[in-house]
């Protein structure tokens, strides 16, 4: 009769067996997360502007303000920062919150900082020159239920939209300055820049 022989399985050690279990409790856990997160964005990109913005306010670098504006510094600048009586020349560009374009700048364009939306506003005065910022603006500090058409009729900013903008700041001055300027390049024949008033997003002929 034959007879078989069995090859002796060393035994696993027991730190063996611990490092294992927790590998495994680590990657179930790593999992629960990557699908509770995932869950949540979806859902506040989905869901109301409440919610998106709870959502937001806790990714890494975002900042909300005490008016509920949300930033993130996408690039620091140096020096002060724009005040109400000061025109800033910038550079946009606006979206809606699923990533529609509505508006953006074409060239340096100058804007009178008190006389634009106040979430707009706001965050001018925090910037500094130099810098670039990326702004999550609520309806309250936006266009509220006034929704935005185009000369064509077309709505292009629905009533009680959350705006966001990327915005980099070049250069303010003072309005009395900028006037000046203005004036200056008036009377030498040279073409003016874009009056500043028209608030970002709103099309113009509004």
């Amino acid at each position: 009769m034959s007879s078989v022989t069995a090859v002796p399985i060393a035994p696993t050690k027991r730190s063996y067996l611990v490092w294992l279990w927790v590998g495994v409790i680590v990657a179930v856990a790593a999992a629960i997360a990557l699908a509770w997160f995932g869950t949540a964005r979806v859902v506040a990109e989905k869901g109301t502007n409440e919610s998106y913005l709870a959502w937001n306010k806790g990714q890494s670098g975002v900042v909300e303000t005490a008016s509920g504006l949300q930033y993130e510094v996408l690039q620091e600048g140096q020096g002060a920062s724009p005040t109400d009586s000061d025109v800033a020349l910038v550079m946009y560009k606006g979206t809606l919150r699923d990533g529609t374009q509505f508006d953006a700048s074409q060239q340096p364009t100058p804007l009178p900082v008190a006389g634009m939306i106040p979430g707009f506003t706001e965050a001018l005065k925090l910037m500094k020159k130099g810098g670039k910022y990326r702004i999550w603006i609520k309806p309250e500090l936006g266009y509220g239920a006034e929704a935005k058409r185009d000369p064509q009729g077309r709505e292009v900013i629905p009533a009680n939209s959350l705006l966001v903008f990327e915005v980099s700041l070049l250069e303010f001055v003072p309005m009395s300055v900028y006037q000046q300027m203005m004036q200056q390049q008036q009377m030498g024949g040279a073409p003016g820049g874009p009056p500043p008033g028209a608030q970002p997003g709103q099309p113009k002929g509004d």
